[in-house]
């Protein structure tokens, strides 16, 4: 697997030309995002989706 630095690198590069420094920063939040679920669903970390539904139905 290429490492943090490889990768930072190529999402910068794919960015557009006008690319902001927020841009930059959202894109390293959401892989960091994507990598942490994809660690907890590894772990066996997940909820079912009718157990969600079942904590969000208002009574």
């Amino acid at each position: 697997m290429p490492t943090a630095k490889k990768q930072a690198l190529e999402m910068v590069k794919k960015l557009p030309d006008k690319a902001t420094w927020d841009d930059i920063m959202y894109g390293v939040y959401v892989r960091k995002k994507i990598e942490a679920g994809i660690q907890a669903a590894d772990e066996g970390r997940v909820v079912s989706h009718e157990d969600v539904k079942k904590r969000f139905i208002k009574k």
